[in-house]
């Protein structure tokens, strides 16, 4: 029966993955697959993290069943870090958590609720956006349509993204990244969320919030601004988090599904059809991740721990950004890539070409996608001169 099977190319990154790990290369730097790194190329487990971890192994009393929404604890401390503790939304019941495994899988509840509830809307992506986006819509069965987001300069399109925005169909499902846009870095500023909020609403259209990196970025709150904005000014609205890279618990598999409805009777009417859609998808959540997510936020101590954690990445991060640029300098190269220290995230879209990617794997031994997307966690003080003369190399 197997016999008709084709082979298919495995995921690009992963088979990055694969290529680094066989390069010989002593010099060889990944900065390709997207996690977060220290300076010495580890994804370390935070101090909180470890501090929840050993506080649960001595009080956890069940392995249970924690049921399809997921830990309400666990959801009611993320609804009230993305939407800030005094939201309004929180006191009128227009909002709910449904937990899910990773971010991905809160998009595919997504995906599959939109495809069972709003069906006929089209879901508008940013091009570029998350390679896997796209096969987790298209696999739900969803249309899938694009709005610009970079120009052919490598910088944010913003007149190009407002114009489609402006002619997408009313009603129709539109996905907004709300900080560190992953691949290219790029975000909203605050002027620009007004005005992505002022269309939606004329529009009708269904915003998407994908926040898979609070924190990351300029902090917190300054993070969520995009959310809270388009969250406190529409009827309706979905936010798909992740606790994977604020947390470095990217393994646990720890993301959640938020809903916002007009009221609290519709509110429950969502919540009973998510309830469902997770059933038929996965049944039940992880539980590990979000207990470690709860004890932290349950403890000021660890709480303050992880926060000054997280500070700490985010700001090694920007660092790095200024210190590739500062890097390129000498070799007359600061201008051209001045843009990377503005981008905020993990991900840079540096604007290497194909060939300027393929020839830094093959002559020097780094890694990063294709389209030249990068990861600035993968720098550090030991190999930022080396990725920096390559760079220089390839491109003159």
């Amino acid at each position: 029966m197997f016999e008709p099977i084709e082979r298919v190319p495995g995921d690009a990154i992963l088979g990055l993955i694969e290529a680094f790990k066989s390069d010989s290369n002593p010099n060889k730097v990944d900065l390709g697959v997207g996690v977060y790194r220290d300076d010495n190329g580890i994804t370390p487990v935070m101090r909180a993290v470890k501090a929840a971890e050993k506080q649960l192994i001595e009080s956890e009393k069940t392995k249970a069943y924690i049921g399809s929404h997921g830990d309400p604890d666990y959801g009611s401390h993320v609804l009230r870090t993305v939407l800030g503790e005094d939201s309004r939304l929180l006191a009128d019941n227009r909002v709910s958590a449904t937990q899910s495994p990773g971010g991905t899988g809160a998009l595919r509840l997504a995906a599959d609720f939109i495809a069972s509830q709003l069906p006929g809307k089209s879901i508008w992506l940013s091009d570029p956006t998350w390679p896997n986006h796209l096969g987790v819509f298209a696999a739900a069965g969803l249309n899938l349509e694009k709005y610009p987001y970079v120009d052919a300069d490598n910088r944010l399109d913003f007149d190009g993204m407002l114009g489609a925005l402006k002619k997408i169909p009313e009603g129709d499902v539109v996905l907004l990244h709300a900080c560190c846009h992953n691949p290219t870095g790029f975000d909203l500023s605050q002027d620009q969320w007004q005005q992505v909020l002022e269309v939606v609403k004329a529009r009708a259209l269904l915003p998407l919030l994908d926040f898979a990196y609070q924190g990351f970025g300029d902090g917190m709150d300054e993070d969520a601004y995009g959310v809270r904005l388009l969250a406190e000014n529409l009827d309706e609205a979905i936010i798909t988090q992740s606790c994977s890279k604020n947390f470095g618990i990217y393994r646990e598999r720890t993301g959640c599904f938020i809903a916002i409805a007009k009221n609290s009777e519709e509110m429950e009417d969502v919540r009973s059809q998510l309830a469902i859609t997770a059933r038929e998808n996965y049944s039940n959540p992880p539980a590990h991740g979000s207990a470690i997510v709860a004890t932290i936020f349950n403890s000021p101590e660890l709480k303050q721990m992880w926060r000054e954690e997280l500070d700490q990445m985010r700001a090694r991060i920007n660092g790095l950004r200024s210190d590739f640029v500062k890097a390129l300098a000498p070799h007359g190269l600061d201008e051209r890539f001045a843009h990377v220290a503005e981008q905020r995230g993990m991900f840079s879209y540096t604007g290497l070409k194909p060939e300027h990617v393929e020839k830094l794997r093959d002559k020097h031994g780094i890694y990063m996608v294709k389209s030249g997307r990068a990861n600035v966690a993968g720098l550090s003080s030991t190999n930022l001169e080396y990725v920096c003369n390559a760079i220089a190399d390839v491109v003159k």
